[in-house]
């Protein structure tokens, strides 16, 4: 059935296209679940950093995967002169931001942190966490915050220019 009749906010969005996640489990998991490389606990529809029961199921968690793969679901890139200037205080903000997120979110981690010519580029497991990452660098030193989800992508692009 065709929906462009119907008022804009009326569509269907069932017939659009859906975004995959191809490291989100395609089923529930087993319960509880331990990843034996993190040992971030899934239990009771979600992971946590509770101890590990006794009669866990061992398996990978999709944060352990990306970083694995290096398929990161955020990309952070920081250029600017106060970003040369100030490298090792940024990082450390975004650190800390990995900390905060990560003590309740275990799949929210940084990937990889890679100097390149005039940037910094930031991969994270979770996009949630780079937007995060971007947001607490603006509202700390100002500059220029722009985000760009990637189409059909399980991605978000945030950079930062200060």
């Amino acid at each position: 059935m065709s929906t462009s009749h119907l008022p804009r906010n009326k569509k269907d969005r069932s017939v659009r296209r859906q975004k995959h996640d191809p490291y989100k489990a395609k089923g529930k998991l087993r319960e509880p679940s331990v990843c034996r490389q993190c040992k971030a606990v899934y239990h009771k529809g979600r992971w946590t950093w509770d101890p590990v029961p006794s009669d866990s199921h061992d398996i990978v968690c999709p944060a352990c995967e990306r970083i694995r793969d290096g398929a990161p679901s955020g990309v952070l890139m920081l250029t600017g002169e106060f970003v040369a200037k100030h490298r090792d205080e940024i990082l450390g903000l975004v650190r800390n931001e990995e900390t905060r997120a990560k003590t309740e979110h275990p799949l929210s981690r940084l990937i990889k942190i890679e100097d390149q010519a005039q940037a910094v580029v930031i991969t994270t497991t979770d996009p949630h966490l780079a937007r995060r990452m971007g947001e607490a660098l603006h509202h700390a030193h100002h500059g220029t915050l722009t985000f760009r989800y990637e189409k059909d992508e399980d991605l978000i692009r945030v950079n930062w220019h200060c």
